[in-house]
């Protein structure tokens, strides 16, 4: 069966990865509209943005609203912004919600409306072009073609897809992640791990896709505890960066499965960051999803020598899961509880938050076959398995 497969046009990775850019930076466009948060305009990486692009003779606006995950406001008030100033593309500088923040702006500026309109419909708009500049190991945005964004009216996290969205350049560079805390550190690489488990064991996983998500894997276990424990480990921090980055082109292709279709309901109703999130769902939705793949899970197993080719699939594939939990336990994710989260209003919400993660539509990618029920105990399981 023909498959496509889709990556950004441009990809700049390593140190100096910015400086490399900028001449590509100039060629994009005459004014540019920098999407970031506060914290990036504090520590100067939006300041190194600007310089970029001044070095080319090219003016910006500074955006720096996008406070936590992006919802329909921030991206209005963007694209507000955007026209105003007269930009003619966008820049994001940031982790994963700057860059899904250009991607709706960017969809908006030709069409406009609402970013809500889009739900359930796949994006096929003009856009203008969009460079995305990550600060974190993580979400892999740079290189999708997927944004999510919070529709504040219904309180669901809206996962919205099209080629459109992929980023015309992505700037990989080693200083950005730098500055990244070890919290953050932690739940943006495992997201970034749960990109490419998720990759591997789709039911849309492809053999392009799966060099990809074994590669990401592979560097996730090996670095990402070094970046955790030590921040300054340069080695350490770049390789993620490109395990980041692979993990990105891995589910932009294959797609993502369980955990993230349950992620996102926590994430809109609790509040609770994509990542952490994510982490705090690997055990119980590997657990369920297992059965269904224990090949695929074996090959991750073996990738990372936790099984050897003597252990059978199934032996193999829980070795992986008992790594996975390990490296979760090891990056000190919290629990439901010790995040704060209360036990009643959890589960008075678990109805909701199951209905939720199956409309999305990625559970349907897990191979093992999955119910509304399914997912409604998992969640009371997540729950009850760590208190």
């Amino acid at each position: 069966m023909a498959r496509e497969f889709i990556m950004p046009r441009r990809i700049i990775t390593g140190a100096g990865a910015l400086e490399a850019a900028a001449p590509e930076l100039g060629r994009m466009g005459k004014k540019a509209l920098i999407v970031t948060g506060k914290v990036m305009v504090k520590i100067g990486n939006c300041a190194k943005v600007e310089e970029a692009l001044k070095s080319q003779g090219i003016d910006c606006s500074v955006y720096s609203e996008i406070i936590g995950e992006p919802t329909d406001v921030m991206i209005e008030n963007g694209l507000k912004q955007y026209k105003a100033e007269g930009c003619d593309f966008l820049v994001a500088i940031g982790g994963g919600s700057p860059i899904d923040s250009i991607k709706a702006i960017g969809a908006l500026v030709e069409n406009g409306g609402s970013i809500s309109d889009f739900y359930g419909k796949t994006i096929d708009v003009k856009m203008p072009p969009m460079a995305a500049i990550p600060t974190t190991a993580g979400t892999g945005s740079e290189a999708t073609q997927f944004t999510i964004i919070t529709d504040t009216k219904r309180d669901i996290k809206m996962l919205l897809k099209g080629g459109v969205l992929m980023p015309d350049l992505a700037v990989c560079d080693l200083q950005f992640t730098m500055t990244a805390p070890p919290k953050i550190t932690a739940s943006t690489g495992l997201d970034a791990l749960c990109h490419a488990m998720e990759a591997y064991t789709s039911r849309k996983a492809q053999p392009i896709s799966d060099t990809f998500a074994l590669s990401a894997v592979k560097r996730i276990f090996k670095f990402l505890p070094r970046a955790f424990h030590n921040g300054d480990d340069a080695e350490a921090r770049e390789e993620m960066a490109i395990a980041a980055l692979e993990a990105g082109v891995a589910f932009n292709n294959a797609s993502v499965t369980l955990i993230h279709g349950m992620s996102r309901p926590i994430g809109a109703l609790f509040h609770v960051a994509h990542g952490l999130s994510n982490a705090m769902l690997i055990k119980e939705c590997l657990g369920f999803a297992l059965e269904g793949a224990y090949d695929r899970f074996a090959d991750l197993g073996r990738a990372i020598g936790a099984a050897s080719a003597e252990d059978s699939d199934q032996a193999a594939a829980e070795k992986f899961l008992s790594a996975a939990s390990a490296l979760v336990e090891e990056l000190e994710t919290p629990t439901l509880e010790g995040y704060g989260i209360d036990r009643a209003e959890f589960y008075s919400r678990i109805e909701k938050m199951a209905h939720d993660a199956i409309e999305s539509g990625s559970p349907a990618n897990t191979v093992r076959p999955i119910t509304q029920a399914d997912v409604e105990q998992m969640y009371k399981n997540l729950w009850d398995s760590f208190s």
